[in-house]
């Protein structure tokens, strides 16, 4: 890339080097508008000259003068060539399902763009302006979430957006509202375009969705993990737990990666904590905590080093020109496999894995305020009073129905594969299967984190007053005074639900993390 901004609503300029994660967010989640530098309009013109080339030729080339996968041994003569692209697209978009949401379509809209601006496609540089044409409108194409294998590329929801590039098929216009595309392009002054030789191909052969999805999903986890420490912090002081052992040089003594970040955070998070403090003067006799606690920094390092494996695929696949056949640069036309979305899916399934894990971590530890056998002094369920009152207990019930759902959610995608076009494509990936699995397990886990906040900040509250008059660490009383503006403190029973919503927006937001991060004067991990 010629020009890199990571500042919401600042252009992100496509040239001939990689996206970065940012670029995607800023694009994908942001709205930020983009730009194809000079360089990547030359690369696209010398590789469409190529095709041109190759279109004359009475020789076949698939792609340019064949059909499409089991049916690339029918070669197609000059005169029908658009028609084989139009129909290509027709076809191929045949999504079926919930539609999927607005920031998945832009991050698949802009990784296959950033390939086209590679100059490997072959397509003409009116193709990759009319492409950035839409997103900058804010057009998105309608995307069902069934049509794709992860294999010859995420085929039909790429298939949706070049749909939409030809004015056909229906987009949801800059006010969200579903039109038809042809509508949306002319109200944005964008004209559909006539696809020639290899362009319908080269719009839909890539990994792009999977990889979007993959690159969101990385953004909210560290966000996540950081708070997965907060909370961890937080359940370690309210259960009226030891810091001892998150100490540096125990953590040293197994330097795996992401687990003395970890246990850095939770240090941080407890620093100056009088509760904690208190149990080591004033006759404390408990030796180790339970697992959840004390085990803390070698799950979430595990998450951690796992999310690292992720970042490291992510960033060779926005480094990489998939496209089938690709235009090399000798000037070649190869066919190739390099559309297989196994590495993506693999690291998908990954996260999904540990995902479920650190969920399953922060489910006992919340319940562990809700056993009076277990909570130190606590009311059974933290009930204002228990009987009348149940408490926090259905919110652990919800955490558990979460929890359980995303131990289904880390069954891998990738072990599957179901053979298509006739056994020609009969191995494939499911990587956007594990992509959409994915994003609904990162919001499980906000979910679960966010209640574990909840039912932590009311035990302490219920444990020694308020945040303002609090012997909580500094770091903890400033996460209890976020949460504390828009949840009351402990008293009757009340309509749960939107207390835990509204602890998951400053979960989602970063709010919360912020708060500690004032306090503190350093961000977490």
């Amino acid at each position: 890339m010629e020009l890199h901004s990571n500042d919401e609503g600042a252009a992100v300029g496509l040239g001939v080097g990689p996206l970065s994660g940012q670029d995607i967010l800023a694009v994908a989640r942001h709205g930020a508008p983009v730009t194809l530098a000079p360089g990547a309009l030359a690369a696209m013109a010398s590789s469409r000259g190529v095709i041109e080339s190759l279109a004359a030729d009475d020789k076949p080339h698939y792609g340019v003068s064949t059909g499409f996968g089991a049916l690339a041994v029918k070669q197609i003569p000059p005169e029908q060539r658009t028609q084989l692209q139009r129909s290509l697209i027709r076809s191929h978009a045949a999504s079926s399902g919930a539609e999927v949401d607005r920031e998945v379509v832009r991050a698949l809209m802009l990784n296959r763009l950033a390939t086209l601006a590679t100059g490997r496609t072959g397509v003409r540089p009116a193709v990759g302006l009319a492409y950035a044409g839409m997103l900058n409108a804010g057009i998105t194409p309608w995307v069902g979430e069934y049509g794709s294998l992860g294999c010859s590329g995420d085929l039909a929801p790429l298939s949706h957006c070049a749909l939409a590039l030809m004015g056909e098929g229906q987009v949801r216009d800059a006010g969200g509202h579903l039109v038809p595309a042809a509508a949306a392009l002319e109200a944005a002054g964008l004209e559909p375009m006539e696809l020639q030789e290899k362009e319908g191909l080269a719009l839909i052969n890539g990994t792009d969705g999977m990889l979007g999805m993959l690159t969101l999903a990385i953004a909210d986890l560290h966000r996540l993990l950081a708070t997965a420490d907060l909370a961890a912090a937080m359940s370690v002081e309210g259960l009226l737990g030891s810091d001892s052992v998150f100490a540096a040089d125990l953590q040293a003594l197994r330097p795996q990666p992401g687990q003395g970040e970890s246990a850095e955070n939770i240090r941080a998070v407890l620093a100056g904590s009088v509760l904690i403090e208190e149990h080591k003067t004033g006759g404390f006799t408990r030796v180790q905590d339970a697992y959840s606690l004390r085990c803390a920094p070698q799950v979430h390092g595990a998450a951690r080093s796992t999310l690292q494996h992720a970042e490291a695929v992510a960033a060779a696949e926005r480094a990489s020109a998939i496209d089938n056949p690709v235009v090399t640069l000798d000037g070649r036309l190869e066919s190739n496999g390099n559309f297989h979305g196994a590495p993506v899916a693999y690291v998908l399934d990954f996260l999904a894995i540990a995902v479920a894990d650190v969920a399953s971590m922060s489910e006992r530890r919340t319940d562990r305020f809700l056993d009076r056998t277990r909570s130190h002094g606590l009311n059974a369920f933290l009930a204002h009073d228990p009987g009348v009152d149940s408490g926090h207990m259905i919110a652990q019930y919800t955490q558990a129905g979460i929890v359980a759902e995303l131990k289904r959610l880390a069954v891998p995608a990738s072990v599957d594969s179901i053979p298509s076009s006739a056994m020609q494509e009969d191995h494939v990936s499911m990587g956007w299967a594990a992509g959409l699995k994915l994003r609904r397990a990162v919001d499980g886990l906000t979910r679960v984190l966010a209640i574990e906040l909840l039912t932590s900040a009311r035990a302490l509250d219920m444990r020694d007053g308020g945040p303002a008059s609090s012997r909580s660490a500094p770091a903890v009383a400033a996460a209890r005074s976020m949460i504390r503006t828009v949840v009351p403190g402990p008293g009757p029973d009340r309509y749960l639900a939107p207390e835990i919503e509204a602890v998951r927006v400053l979960v989602e937001n970063g709010s919360l993390l912020a708060a500690v991060r004032d306090q503190l004067g350093t961000s977490l991990h």
